[in-house]
């Protein structure tokens, strides 16, 4: 315990540091991935033959460990944050992709002829109606893949690209319990501050859900 306190003593910039790295990888990660899972998820919803390809395709890449493709894009990227990146992000498009097809795909049909019966068009039915309700599947997908890429990224430091893993790396290299121990638990507890976060941001948004009209019309 006294070897854990005095590392924070005399290390504290260099784990801060380290922590800034780990997030700066992991909220990268998980934008490219949504910036390319939700849209095709969406558009998957139109030509089902495509969504099951692209599917198949991520799922098998989600199979590969991350770091048999991280070893995989160091010829092509060589070391650094790129070849991270693009590993986490390949691990992250998967639930991302799954839940906003599956979203858009359940949709209730009574709700959507409303819609248009209502002389909504295409595109005002889409943002007021069909996202709001698929959100908040996408968000437990998007929950989903924050946590793997925060707890995957770890694996960064292996090939220079930092983070909270190069502590795991440097204890198992020096035989340092206090450094395996702060970089285990950091990363535990980044991941469920993190999903903590996305759950208080979750309810926050989707609170009309928890609203509910009595017949006399008032809100309880």
């Amino acid at each position: 315990m006294q070897q854990i306190i005095d590392y924070f003593i005399t290390n504290k910039n260099d784990y801060l540091e380290l922590v800034i790295q780990h997030i700066d990888i992991s909220l990268t990660s998980i934008i490219f991935a949504m910036i390319i899972a939700i849209p095709l998820g969406i558009f998957g919803t139109r030509c089902w033959g495509l969504y099951k390809f692209i599917k198949g395709a991520f799922g098998t890449l989600r199979i590969i460990p991350s770091l048999a493709i991280l070893v995989l894009c160091i010829p092509i990227m060589g070391t650094g944050m790129k070849p991270a990146v693009t590993a986490l992000t390949i691990l992250a498009i998967p639930p991302i992709l799954i839940n906003t097809a599956l979203a858009f795909r359940t949709l209730p049909e009574p709700v959507l002829e409303t819609a248009f019966g209502m002389g909504m068009g295409k595109w005002r039915t889409f943002f007021t109606v069909k996202l709001p309700l698929a959100f908040p599947l996408i968000f437990t997908g998007i929950k989903t893949a924050v946590v793997e890429v925060i707890a995957s990224a770890t694996l960064a430091a292996y090939i220079g690209a930092g983070g909270l893993g190069s502590l795991i790396f440097t204890g198992l290299g020096l035989m340092r319990t206090d450094l395996l121990i702060i970089g285990g638990a950091s990363v535990g507890m980044l991941s469920l501050f993190s999903g903590y976060l996305l759950n208080v941001l979750d309810h926050r948004i989707s609170k009309y859900k928890n609203v509910k009209v009595s017949k006399s019309g008032n809100k309880v």
